[in-house]
């Protein structure tokens, strides 16, 4: 039996270069399956697997191996260098799939739900909104983290401070102003130890960038930052809170699993060679 991808829709480009296209699963010309292959937001030269699913009656023969391969195939005649695949968190056979054709875990986003009443920050502990003066300096440091995180992963130096400046383009149109985000600093005994910068978003709050203070790392500063971000949730009346770890963060995400978040999606990236 001969396992291929039939296109169901017209290869569908953007005005930003990036495209995108739906395709069956078909063994011997019979639909078992689909799969949706695209490029972007991270460059046209990425590709990116989503939507992949195999009907029942034709699982764990092979179908899913097989397109996800015709799916490469297709990423490298548009020119890209590389792929992501996105899995969700219960689906270990996808995730098992994925490892075995070469992808490499890059980062994991996380869930959890919140309680009706906020969390107390330790005695000692308080929150301010971060000052106008604050903003120009952290902004920048922020890029320059951001990007570096990039750049350590395999992005070029130009590609990762672009990104930088378009998610704070998107996310802090009117800086401090922006609408549904707060960026607070966490002062522990009136020292600065922490800022958290979380978005209110229509369907869940979102933890966009948390950091403690190199000085004062290691005393439970980032668990207090995450108790500060599910207040400020919950006070902003969402049920849930995410947020996005890098693979490579261990310390991380042994701290959001002892707060009881939860893997949604596993974010696996391969070199097309």
């Amino acid at each position: 039996m001969t396992t291929t991808l039939r296109p169901i829709e017209p290869l569908q480009r953007n005005a930003d270069g990036t495209q995108s296209r739906r395709y069956q699963v078909c063994v011997n010309s019979r639909p078992v399956g689909g799969i949706r292959l695209s490029t972007g937001p991270d460059g046209p030269s990425v590709a990116r697997v989503t939507d992949l699913h195999i009907e029942e009656p034709d699982r764990r023969r092979g179908r899913g191996t097989v397109a996800v391969l015709a799916a490469e195939e297709i990423a490298r005649s548009w020119g890209c260098k590389s792929i992501y695949a996105r899995v969700p968190g219960d689906a270990e056979t996808a995730l098992r799939l994925a490892t075995a054709l070469g992808y490499v875990l890059r980062s994991r986003n996380m869930s959890k739900p919140l309680p009706p009443t906020p969390p107390e920050l330790p005695a000692g502990t308080t929150a301010r909104p971060m000052t106008e003066a604050e903003y120009g300096p952290w902004l920048a440091h922020e890029r320059e983290e951001f990007a570096r995180s990039l750049i350590v992963r395999g992005v070029s130096a130009d590609e990762a401070y672009a990104r930088a400046d378009q998610g704070h383009a998107r996310y802090l149109p009117d800086g401090l102003a922006t609408e549904n985000t707060l960026i607070s600093v966490l002062e522990h005994e009136e020292t600065q130890v922490g800022v958290l910068w979380l978005g209110l978003w229509p369907d869940t709050a979102y933890v966009l960038e948390v950091e403690a203070d190199a000085r004062h790392r290691g005393r439970g500063h980032g668990r207090v930052l995450m108790l500060l971000a599910e207040a400020q949730a919950v006070v902003g009346g969402k049920d849930s809170i995410a947020l996005h770890v890098f693979a490579d963060n261990a310390p991380a995400e042994r701290l959001y699993e002892s707060l009881g978040y939860r893997t949604t999606h596993y974010n696996l990236h391969k070199q097309l060679l």
